[in-house]
């Protein structure tokens, strides 16, 4: 079985940055399954086909008239399913990583490619998963001005012709720089909670940091961050800083920066004190709860509303609270992000 580093990545990405409960690479559709809401589905088909023959002269289906012809070609790289998540249901992602740049052929072949998955995807996602709303994604890690400018122009389109069939698709291209932020960043800071061997990418970065000679520095609070490079000196791959977060649901920044933050003495034991009352929690974190318990209070038993896995700071282990929320009528992350941009610090080695 071939294996994609890109999709790994993607998998990791959507299963621990994304909270995704369900995650498949190489999803497609069974001959068997039933085809829903065909008719919006042939108009979607045609809309597109028109728009971006007239506009843009791309032939974005080859000839291909059949709505089940082109559903037959589909495979989503990787595709997630988010259950309880006021955001976005589904996530369908597909990835593309040519080291030169991204190149499917010609400018307009490779323009026309990746338009072709965006729309198909959302074909499959209503065709057989019914969602109207969700997240269609074309990521890939270097892709060049010349193609980057005018996919981008595209996607303006295909939100047009979405729309024009009652789709709410938020569709994006996270490419270059915002490839990096948008998605390596945020798997990095997740790197040290992470076990599970299927994850390829992520064994293989905890494996080489296995044999660095020296531990990385990382800064919270910077604006921008230096990308970290293989190098002769095995500098290990590591991140923490806040260009990331943006990607990052609350609690996944609680149990990666926040708590390693305090693993590192990062934050004082007079502020540590602090954060084990219910005003001063309330007040920075707007949190209902003192943000940490002291375990020896609770006789090493995990309370309710708190993670079950203690954090260690200064030798004394503490449990983190877990009721946070990012919603419009209860909105913690504003507080929480504040707090990160007012420090910074070197992890201890």
């Amino acid at each position: 079985m071939k294996i994609e580093m890109g999709e790994s990545l993607i998998m990791s990405w959507l299963r621990h940055v994304k909270e995704c409960q369900i995650v498949q690479t190489n999803w497609k559709a069974s001959a068997r399954w039933e085809l829903k809401n065909k008719e919006v589905l042939v108009d979607l088909l045609k809309c597109s086909d028109e728009l971006f023959k007239s506009k843009y002269g791309y032939d974005i289906y080859k000839g291909n008239s059949g709505i089940e012809q082109i559903l037959a070609q589909a495979e989503i790289d990787v595709l997630g399913l988010s259950f309880g998540d006021e955001e976005t249901p589904i996530y369908a992602v597909d990835v593309a990583f040519h080291e030169a740049g991204l190149n499917y052929g010609s400018k307009d072949e490779t323009i026309s490619r990746v338009v072709k998955k965006c729309i198909r995807a959302a074909m499959c996602i209503y065709g057989y998963f019914g969602y109207t709303e969700g997240s269609i994604i074309f990521a890939s890690p270097k892709v060049n001005p010349a193609v980057s400018e005018p996919i981008l122009e595209s996607i303006n389109d295909i939100s047009t012709v979405f729309n024009k069939v009652g789709l709410s698709y938020n569709t994006r291209i996270i490419a270059n720089s915002d490839f990096s932020e948008s998605i390596l960043q945020p798997v990095l800071n997740t790197m040290g909670e992470v076990a599970d061997t299927s994850e390829l990418f992520m064994r293989s970065l905890q494996m080489y940091n296995l044999f660095t000679d020296k531990k990385p520095k990382s800064v919270v609070g910077s604006s921008k961050a230096e990308p970290k490079k293989i190098s002769k000196e095995l500098e290990a791959i590591n991140y923490e800083g806040l260009d990331g977060l943006k990607e990052m649901k609350i609690g996944v920044i609680v149990r990666t920066v926040l708590r390693k933050m305090l693993e590192d003495g990062a934050v004082s034991s007079d502020e540590v004190e602090l954060m084990q009352t219910r005003e001063y929690s309330k007040e920075t974190f707007d949190i209902q709860y003192p943000l940490l318990i002291k375990a020896d209070d609770t006789n090493g038993e995990s309370p309710k509303r708190y993670y079950s896995t203690p954090v260690v700071v200064r030798g004394v282990r503490y449990f983190v609270c877990s009721e946070w929320f990012e919603v419009a009528a209860n909105n913690d992350r504003p507080y929480l992000l504040k707090w990160l941009t007012l420090r910074t610090y070197t992890s201890s080695s």
